[in-house]
Formats: structure tokens, C-alpha cells, sequence
């Protein structure tokens, strides 16, 4: 699994004052919660850009007064005028402890309704789920191979080892459906057969 350092400050004092000085500075001011105690830090705005930006599920090494704390994003706030980084939450992992994070769905396999002439959509791209910091991954994968045309994969129909998926186990997660040269192709058929069929006209 994917993993990204970063340096921080210990957060001293705390309130508006304090963090508006820190943002007109380019620090984000961030908590890290979870752990045997909670933990104020501050970081340069650009050492949480690798993290926030990204589809990706990664773990953050969050290094602050010489000791390292192994952690996932928890919650992030932006200004509502600026769109800048405001604030930023942190989740300690702790071996055993199970912790509730997103994380993103990886497709594998050719779906048979594809090969057939029909169009894959995606209805989610990631999953809630609940499981110890020691079978977290990147992604979860979800085969699509027996996924027909017309046919659908739901939550429910994904396998994951020692992690609880959330989400409402019927809610699709991707389907095939007919494209419209399919339709056309499919209505075009009957009429060709029964064009086929129909007797010659005697003279």
C-alpha cells in the first residue's frame, strides 16, 4: 500500500487566532485522531497536496515532535471562497483496531456483455468499508468477466477477505447495456426474418 511522509509541527496553541496566523504562513493546521492521544500538528500546505489530490487510497507517515504516526485522511475542509486547504483530520492506525475508510474499486477482466456489443458503465468508484489497519488496501478488485449484457454487479456480489463493505449491498456497481447500434441491429433482425419468410407474391 501506497504511503506518503509528512513533516509537521506540534500545534501549541489552537482557536481562530492561532490558525488564521498559521494559514497566512502557508500551514495547514491538522489533527491526528485515534491514537493513545490526540495530536494538534501543522504542515506546509503543499506536503498534503500528493494526498488530497488523488483518487488513490494511501497511508500518511505523519512525522511531528520525533515520533511517526501511521494514519489515513479522515476529513478535510476547504474555504468556501478560496477553495484553499483549511484544515485536515487524521485516523491513527492501530494494529487490530478497525478503522472505516473509502476505498477505490479496481475493475479486472473483459465483461462477456461488452464482448457481445455492449457498453460498460461504472455506477461507483469506490467502497466504505470497515477493517484492522492490516488488511487495508490499495483498491478492492471486482472481476467484471461474467458480467453479461443487460446484467448488473452489485456490493453484494463483491468478495473482499477480513473487511466489512458498508455500502448497501444492492446498490449496482457497474452494468452493461445494449449501445444503440445494438438496438437497431436487434429490431432490424425480427423484420429481416420476416421479410425472409413471407411468400413470393404469385403472378
Amino acid at each position: 500500500m501506497k504511503a506518503i511522509t509528512i513533516e509537521g509541527q506540534l500545534r501549541t496553541e489552537t482557536g481562530k487566532k492561532a490558525t488564521r496566523q498559521l494559514r497566512s504562513q502557508g500551514l495547514v493546521p491538522g489533527v491526528i485522531y485515534g491514537g493513545a492521544q490526540e495530536v494538534s500538528f501543522s504542515a506546509p500546505v503543499l506536503a498534503f497536496k500528493t494526498l488530497v489530490y488523488t483518487p488513490e487510497f494511501q497511508v500518511a507517515e505523519i512525522k511531528v515532535d520525533g515520533k511517526t504516526y501511521r494514519t489515513i485522511l479522515k476529513d478535510i475542509q476547504f474555504d468556501k471562497v478560496t477553495d484553499e486547504l483549511n484544515h485536515i483530520d487524521f485516523l491513527e492506525l492501530v494494529a487490530g483496531r478497525p478503522v472505516v475508510a473509502t476505498i477505490p474499486i479496481k475493475f479486472t477482466g473483459s465483461s462477456a456483455g461488452v464482448k457481445a456489443g455492449g457498453k460498460l458503465i461504472t455506477k461507483i468508484k469506490s467502497l466504505k468499508v470497515k477493517a484492522a489497519p492490516e488488511h487495508l488496501s490499495e483498491n478492492i478488485e471486482v472481476d467484471l468477466t461474467n458480467l453479461e449484457l443487460n446484467g448488473n454487479i452489485r456490493v453484494e456480489d463483491v468478495k473482499a477477505d477480513n473487511i466489512e463493505i458498508l455500502n448497501s449491498p444492492r446498490i449496482p456497481i457497474a452494468s452493461v447495456v445494449m449501445t444503440r447500434q445494438l438496438k437497431q441491429e436487434e429490431a432490424a433482425a425480427p423484420a429481416k426474418g420476416a421479410a425472409a419468410a413471407k411468400p413470393a407474391a404469385k403472378k
